[in-house]
């Protein structure tokens, strides 16, 4: 959410910033907004002039008394003020609330180092990293991998669950605790702290971190309760803060989790193939940074490379591709996705991203700082995945498949598999 301050000093600005993100059809809130917004500000200027009144009126009756002058006609006026004042501030009130929903869709203003474009296809590379490997025998994808090997079970889990979810055996699923555990000590020893988090989480903090469309498409809504199953551990961690004040000698707070994601992934993507690459429930490393606003975009480089250092680590080739405006989501100010190569497509696949939604997702949860001249400010919020498991499964499988249909664990897992070297077929 933006401060409305940009919309009274400059709205044009802020128009300018949604036509970056091929969103003109939002152009007509923020005249709307200012329009609001003047209504809202006579309104309290009403409510001011009536306060004075009141304190007036209450010292011309005291000065009545002292010189015992009938004070009834002032006695009437003083009663009718209070009525006036509270049907002014709930009309105020309506005002201020329709602004704060209105405010909402009005995206994020984006970074200059963001690239103008429509979607996706116009994200743009920055970097690679690491050389995919050259194979000699065709290559299976990671459900033949896992099914030939009697590691992963689709079907059953098709039966009990729906699509969308699996059963991990044997290896597979060591690997994914490996996995797990490996993000979790990489990134204790980078210092940021871990945090294991509640996987249910209320909707007031839900929506202030995701817009009203996101919550429908995505979140698990528990019946009958103000509940929600967490899509990722980033909300429950950002929502350790709503309504605090943080002292500036504790920013930044860089904070690293694991938890069960759950997503309902309702959209043209969907759930509609078989495997680990997209799922309702999968496991994930995160890692969120709160900060003061100086310190957000170095930090954001900082967090993008340890991202890399991950997959560097477990020997994975991978890109770096940053988000344009049009494929920013309306709270990120700037973004940018890690992809893993894929020797089947031959082509690189989303594996985690990165996001800086500078004070926007801060302003909606009320979390500031006290800066050097003891002004409270709005933090920045950072977050950016370490490590979605299912994503990094498929990864390891496919890149590390060998000719007689063997795995090679990465070397940096070998003392979280009791040091198993590879996943081999049960005699």
């Amino acid at each position: 959410m933006i401060d409305i301050k940009l919309i009274r000093e400059n709205p044009e600005l802020v128009k300018e910033n949604i036509k970056k993100r091929f969103q003109e059809d939002k152009i007509y809130l923020v005249d709307k907004i200012r329009k609001i917004d003047i209504d809202w500000r006579n309104q309290k200027q009403r409510i001011d002039k009536l306060r004075h009144e009141r304190n007036s009126i209450s010292k011309d009756i005291s000065q009545a008394k002292k010189e015992g002058k009938n004070v009834g006609k002032l006695m009437n006026i003083a009663k009718t003020i209070p009525e006036k004042i509270e049907e002014i501030e709930n009309k105020a009130s309506r005002l201020e609330n329709q602004i704060n929903e209105l405010l909402k869709k009005i995206p994020n203003i984006i970074h200059h180092s963001v690239p103008i474009g429509k979607d996706s296809s116009q994200n743009v590379e920055i970097k690679k990293v690491g050389t995919p490997k050259k194979y000699d025998f065709p290559l299976k994808n990671h459900v033949e991998l896992a099914e030939s090997l009697d590691l992963a079970d689709f079907d059953t889990s098709a039966k009990t669950s729906g699509n969308g979810f699996y059963y991990l055996k044997g290896d597979l699923a060591l690997l994914n605790q490996a996995l797990i555990n490996f993000a979790r000590d990489f990134m204790i020893e980078k210092g940021y702290e871990y945090i294991e988090p509640p996987l249910m989480i209320r909707e007031n903090v839900l929506s202030g971190v995701y817009s009203a469309a996101e919550i429908e498409a995505m979140s698990y809504k528990i019946k009958d309760e103000d509940l929600y199953l967490i899509a990722t551990s980033e909300h429950p961690l950002i929502g350790m803060f709503i309504n605090k004040t943080l002292r500036k000698e504790d920013l930044p707070r860089k904070i690293t989790s694991y938890s069960m994601c759950f997503r309902r992934e309702i959209g043209s993507h969907g759930i509609n193939e078989k495997g680990l690459f997209r799922t309702h429930q999968f496991n994930k490393q995160e890692m969120v940074v709160i900060c003061r606003p100086e310190d957000s975009y170095k930090l954001y480089d900082e967090m993008l490379e340890l991202s890399i250092e991950v997959y560097k680590k477990l020997g994975i080739p991978t890109r770096v591709l940053e988000s344009c405006s049009g494929d920013l989501s309306d709270l990120k100010a700037k973004g940018a996705d890690l992809e893993y190569w894929s020797p089947l497509e031959k082509t690189y696949k989303e594996i985690g991203s990165i996001t800086n939604m500078e004070e926007a997702q801060a302003r909606r949860l009320n979390i500031k700082f006290v800066d050097e001249k003891n002004e409270r400010r709005f933090v920045h919020t950072l977050n950016n995945t370490v490590i979605a498991t299912s994503r990094a499964l498929v990864a390891i499988l496919e890149n590390n498949q060998q000719k007689d249909g063997s795995i090679i664990i990465p070397e940096v897992l070998h003392k979280y598999m009791n040091g198993k070297k590879a996943i081999k077929k049960k005699q």
